[in-house]
């Protein structure tokens, strides 16, 4: 009997704690579809639906196993949870705003081939709250993201994205305003550099912003934007007066020299790194008649023409309204001065006009910023190619750019004979009233020395993508020339500016401890959830820095 008694009572026990067991774990579950239902609604509540469309997209998100495993940490699959978010984009959105499935005109969009990738879905939204809503839902769904302006990043993912990411298209904010004294232009990210320009030419005005015609407004300004013109007025983003930019919590705000004061420096060369810029407002700047010419030289007369750019540099630069353009291709050389207002055979030039051998390609000109960017936009390729840039940068000295000149056209002149491709060999000037001019306007974030010195880059065009690693060894080994030699020399700069780098290198290091370590903390403020270094699918971001 007593053993009995004892069976009877541990069963009873038993029975007791499964049962106290299973409680506890139906209240887990309780709680756990508490949080999920709670983190759904509040996301829903975020978006400003009407009743309507809560019932019909709480009811599909409720449905969604997928969503349910991925807000309860479970396992999920991750095409099904980025279908879903294309589909809240669509929903939410509308059609006409949400690309999904993306046709190949969308997908194939960007400049360079290199670059072509089919996201998930293309959200293209036409207004500041569709890119807040935009960015609620990328962040709600954790999907990886890339964002276009103009497209012209020759480096792969920074400006596209393959499956399972979602691509925001700034296209349609292409706007163009003017203020009603003439002193600000308004321009929209999406917008092309070229079109600024025909808008602005009735006024006899400009804003510092691209060369080349078709190059986009937003990712310029971003990475620092060089103008003919900058020695006199600094970079594109030292232009600035206000920056209208949504937040990765869907806030939209501004930053100027009196509101987010520390993110409007930020923005000022900082990348993409702290949100989306729905809106630049520009200072218009005193610029429509120019004076320019074109000539083109053989590149036996190369270690001449660096002679007469590092004179100009060392003297003639010190009038700002002159630059000197000089590209160095596989034969030929071209030499472009120009000058920001009518003149006649500026004597700043004086050391170019001794030159010999050219053949002049566009005579001593006035003409007009506009007319010079038709001109440029014409010179460039329309065939459908991968493409590359990279930086560099030194002090100024003309038998560098002749060692390291004869290096890059040894190693340029073999990978074009194996591969067909073309590279080009350019040195910019960078004078001191540059940097100045920008820290005239409050600094930027670049860290650029103050002093005059050169940032040299490259343009790669090619076909093959088997061939991506062979054509950019040689821009890849003329970097570290540079590197080296400038060191060997006490002439290195560190200097690599963001428009122009590739995609391994790291321009943001280069801006310098302080403004690096001041640059994380502000995205720490701004994007406390690190939106921007986490799901962005690449650029040149401080997570990478």
């Amino acid at each position: 009997m007593l053993g009995c008694f004892w069976f009877s009572a541990w069963q009873a026990i038993s029975v007791a704690t499964a049962a106290a067991s299973a409680f506890k774990q139906d209240a887990h579950h309780l709680v756990s579809r508490d949080n999920v239902s709670g983190e759904m609604h509040a996301f829903i509540s975020s978006m400003s639906l009407s009743s309507s469309q809560v019932q019909s997209i709480a009811s599909t998100y409720e449905q969604n196993s997928d969503l349910v495993a991925f807000l309860e940490g479970k396992a999920y699959s991750q095409a099904a949870l980025t279908s879903l978010a294309c589909y809240t984009a669509r929903f939410v959105l509308g059609g006409g705003s949400v690309d999904v499935p993306v046709n190949a005109t969308e997908a194939d969009s960007n400049w360079s081939e290199a670059c072509w990738q089919t996201p998930s879905c293309a959200i293209i939204p036409s207004n500041e709250q569709a890119v807040s809503i935009s960015l609620l839902i990328i962040n709600f769904f954790k999907i990886k993201f890339s964002i276009r302006s103009g497209g012209h990043s020759p480096n792969p993912g920074w400006s596209s994205i393959g499956q399972q990411g979602i691509l925001i298209d700034m296209q349609k904010f292409n706007q163009i305003t003017l203020s009603s004294d003439h002193t600000v232009a308004s321009l929209g990210p999406g917008g092309r550099w070229g079109d600024v320009y025909q808008a602005l030419d009735p006024y006899g005005l400009s804003v510092i912003g691209g060369r080349i015609p078709h190059v986009g407004v937003g990712g310029l300004i971003l990475g620092g934007g060089y103008f003919h013109f900058s020695a006199k007025y600094g970079l594109a983003a030292d232009n600035v007066k206000n920056f209208e930019i949504v937040l990765a919590n869907g806030t939209i705000t501004d930053a100027n020299s009196q509101q987010n004061t520390d993110l409007f420096w930020a923005l000022k060369g900082g990348g993409p790194n702290f949100g989306i810029v729905t809106r630049f407002d520009m200072y218009t700047v005193p610029i429509r008649n120019i004076w320019y010419t074109l000539t083109v030289y053989p590149n036996s007369e190369v270690s001449n023409i660096f002679d007469a750019m590092v004179e100009w540099q060392s003297n003639g630069a010190s009038d700002t309204l002159g630059t000197v353009a000089l590209i160095v291709g596989l034969e030929v050389t071209e030499v472009g001065l120009l000058y920001a207002q009518p003149t006649y055979q500026p004597a700043s030039f004086a050391p170019f006009y001794e030159l010999g051998g050219g053949i002049v390609a566009i005579p001593p000109t006035n003409g007009t910023l506009t007319s010079l960017t038709t001109i440029l936009g014409a010179s460039q390729s329309e065939l459908i190619e991968r493409h590359d840039y990279r930086a560099a940068s030194s002090k100024i000295d003309a038998q560098l750019y002749k060692d390291v000149y004869a290096f890059w056209q040894q190693d340029a002149s073999a990978v074009y004979n194996a591969t067909g491709a073309n590279q080009t060999f350019v040195i910019q000037p960078v004078p001191v009233s540059l940097v100045q001019a920008g820290n005239a306007q409050g600094g930027n974030a670049l860290g650029m020395p103050n002093e005059s010195f050169q940032c040299w880059t490259t343009l790669i065009d090619w076909s093959d993508a088997s061939q991506d690693n062979e054509v950019r060894s040689a821009s890849i080994a003329t970097t570290q020339k540079w590197q080296q030699l400038g060191q060997q020399r006490g002439l290195g700069e560190s200097v690599l500016f963001m428009n122009d780098a590739s995609r391994d290198q790291d321009p943001l290091a280069g801006y310098g401890a302080t403004n690096l370590a001041k640059l994380k903390s502000i995205s720490q403020k701004y994007d406390s959830s690190q939106v921007f270094q986490t799901l962005q699918s690449n650029g040149f971001l401080l997570s990478k820095a």
